[in-house]
């Protein structure tokens, strides 16, 4: 089977599938590692609303989606950056998403997004305020017996004045929660109003501060994801996690020698690359607890250009790149995104996008993927 696709000049040359679709796998409750997929929402391609405007879900093919994350075993990070939180879909949207997975999934290992997005950065005026804010979203997670992922505040970066203000207010929400959350450290390759966050210009100065967080209050803390894309700096913050907290991986471009470890430790994963490497995460982690570290690196090194591409700068675009994959894969019947995002990346980037994953056997119905690329090339005016 191939199919004809442009370079950067528009000339055509054919490519040829050559990917054998990746065995199902499904994940045993006693995983070597946690692992969590941070999954996107499917837009309603029918609403009235400009994509400037309020989000519009279609909650039945989004909902389908987390149904067959859970098939495979992988635990569900919802409402996070993934979903396009904060960037097209607000804490209502978002709320709502958590209700929904939990009626639908009660017996899911979900964990959910907890912020301050209701509150305008610039909006904001103290400390308190921004703990308002976030304890409101904090309470209605809670009353539904969900589970939490503390996730990082455009508005405390912009009014925290230093450390203290991050060890005084994490303390707080820690002490209100009525679970072990995940702490979230998102760096600024994601999102650029984090600049700054932990009150500290390097990442030495926020890691003492993180650390004084965690120790304070370990019981409360099942673990932290860093996001930071950066190998060393995820691993310089493992060997000083406290006996009990995990590591959660969110490096989107190291991912395979941080979840396999080293000597030292090794790290579990919330990930938005297992959105559309899902059955490649479910089949490499369940060889790793088979003994066969081989087979796991044999599955997942093959993915990691396509992870790289996928997550490459401007980073916060890499969620299109995620729907254009579920869009590829028939999870989802359109390639339309909240907040138009599917217009934030150029047509090279999809075409690589498909060699890419038709290399590592992400293309689970190579026919109905190359039916889906010619009419995404056609839209381009690509005969």
């Amino acid at each position: 089977m191939k199919i004809a696709l442009p370079d950067a000049s528009g000339r055509l040359s054919d490519h040829v599938l050559t990917g054998t679709p990746l065995p199902e796998a499904r994940l045993p409750a006693d995983a070597a590692r946690v692992v969590y997929s941070a999954a996107h929402v499917v837009a309603d391609p029918f609403t009235a609303n400009d994509p400037s405007g309020p989000a519009t879900v279609d909650w039945a093919q989004t909902m389908a989606f987390r149904h067959h994350l859970h098939g495979l075993g992988l635990g569900i990070a919802e409402a996070m950056d993934t979903a396009q939180r904060g960037m097209g879909l607000d804490w209502a949207g978002a709320l709502e998403l958590i209700r929904r997975t939990r009626a639908e999934l009660p017996d899911a290992l979900v964990a959910n997004g907890v912020g301050t997005d209701h509150l305008d950065p610039a909006g904001a005026g103290s400390l308190d305020e921004v703990k308002r804010a976030y304890m409101e979203q904090l309470d209605a997670v809670q009353a539904l017996d969900a589970r939490v992922i503390l996730m990082a505040s455009r508005a405390l970066a912009r009014v925290a004045t230093g450390p203290q203000d991050y060890i005084r207010l994490y303390g707080e929400l820690l002490s209100a929660a009525d679970h072990p959350v995940i702490l979230h450290w998102l760096g600024e390759m994601f999102d650029p109003a984090l600049a700054g966050y932990w009150g500290a210009a390097g990442f030495d100065d926020a890691l003492d501060t993180v650390i004084e967080i965690i120790e304070a209050n370990a019981s409360r803390v099942d673990g932290i994801k860093i996001s930071l894309l950066d190998k060393d700096k995820e691993i310089a913050l493992r060997r000083r996690l406290p006996e009990g907290v995990r590591m959660y991986t969110g490096d989107d471009f190291n991912y395979p020698e941080l979840i396999e470890g080293d000597a030292q430790g090794f790290s579990h994963a919330l990930l938005g690359i297992f959105d559309p490497l899902a059955p490649a995460a479910a089949h490499a982690v369940d060889l790793l607890g088979r003994g066969d570290a081989a087979g796991f690196r044999a599955v997942l090194d093959p993915t990691v250009p396509l992870a790289r591409l996928i997550f490459r700068a401007p980073t916060q675009y890499y969620k299109t790149g995620v729907v254009f994959l579920a869009w590829l894969n028939g999870f989802q019947s359109h390639f339309t995104m909240l907040n138009g995002a599917q217009t934030m990346r150029p047509l090279p980037y999809f075409t690589e996008i498909f060699r890419l994953a038709d290399s590592c056997g992400l293309l689970r119905d190579p026919d109905m993927a190359v039916a889906r690329m010619k009419r995404l090339l056609a839209l381009y005016g690509v005969a």
